[in-house]
């Protein structure tokens, strides 16, 4: 029985390593602050598997605006976020029309950490470059800084971005 658990825990170490991605370079650059979060306190590794799967989740869905590929977006999307996108992915096709993402960094702050750990809202403050494109020509650019209202959810391996949802930027 024991060699038993000891297989079954090598086999599920070995398809979690399998399943996650390899360090990327080309990911966007995610800060983290969780220091005002409550009403729990962030644990040291979800404070660094939050932005490494955030940043995923912007490459993801980068690369699934840019190809009008919605199916992409089941690695690190789920609920409101995935249908919205799925969405706009579809407008994108039916117009012939792509969305180019040239993402230049974001600024996490956790602002809710819900008591069961199966929850988390963030305010991202995010830079990009986002260009417009019909077949291969650029028609629209522009360098913008957006802010967003972000609600994470634990999945499997990983954490997956629920909500997304712009809102108006708030200067101190």
């Amino acid at each position: 029985m024991r060699i038993a658990l000891y297989i079954f825990t090598a086999l599920c170490l070995f398809a979690s390593l399998w399943s996650q991605e390899p360090a990327d370079a080309s990911l966007p650059k995610v800060v983290l602050a969780a220091e005002n979060v409550g009403p729990r306190q962030i644990e040291e590794l979800t404070s660094k598997s939050v932005p490494r799967d955030y940043a995923y989740a912007w490459k993801t869905m980068a690369r699934a605006l840019a190809e009008n590929r919605s199916d992409l977006l089941d690695a690190y999307f789920t609920g409101f976020a995935k249908d919205n996108l799925a969405r706009r992915i579809a407008d994108q096709k039916r117009t012939g029309i792509n969305t180019r993402y040239i993402d230049h960094g974001h600024k996490l702050e956790a602002i809710f950490y819900s008591p069961a750990g199966d929850a988390m809202q963030l305010r991202d403050r995010a830079r990009v470059e986002i260009q417009l494109l019909d077949g291969g020509n650029v028609i629209h650019r522009e360098q913008v800084n957006l802010q967003y209202l972000v609600l994470m959810t634990p999945g499997a391996d990983r954490w997956l971005v629920r909500d997304l949802e712009t809102t108006p930027e708030v200067h101190p």
